[in-house]
């Protein structure tokens, strides 16, 4: 009787230890739950074909990013270069506002932006201009 009782406490334990690692959930499964940062109104103008618009130079820019980034992690470049850049946050959306430095002024540059949700995973986006010369 008490070996019996020994086992189904045995196989009751396994059958508890065993549910509560399927339902655990894998790395995978996180980064399908996670938001990306959504990075949207980018106010200058692309350079595309056929149109070949140019920008003025120093152009004052922004971009607004999801709500659910975490504006710490808000990285801003230029031709691959840091970019300074200040945040407006409100309860809908982060606003960064910057200026394109006078030593890229008749260059095509490459706008890129990245940052990483508050639960932790990540997204960029980016925009190709040609700044006109001064």
């Amino acid at each position: 009787m008490k070996i019996k009782k020994m086992l189904k406490s045995a196989m009751l334990i396994t059958a508890v230890l065993f549910c509560g690692t399927t339902s655990a959930y894998s790395p995978e499964e996180l980064a399908k739950d996670c938001k990306k940062p959504k990075f949207t109104d980018f106010n200058l103008t692309e350079y595309k074909a056929p149109d070949n618009i140019e920008i003025a130079p120093e152009s004052e820019f922004i971009i607004k990013i999801s709500s659910w980034a975490d504006p710490s992690t808000i990285n801003l470049m230029a031709k691959k270069q840091p970019l300074d850049f200040r945040v407006e946050s409100n309860s809908s959306f982060h606003k960064i506002s910057a200026k394109l430095p006078a030593s890229l002024n008749g260059n095509f540059v490459r706008i890129d932006v990245s940052a990483k949700s508050i639960m932790g995973c990540d997204d960029k986006d980016g925009w190709l201009v040609k700044i006109a010369e001064k």
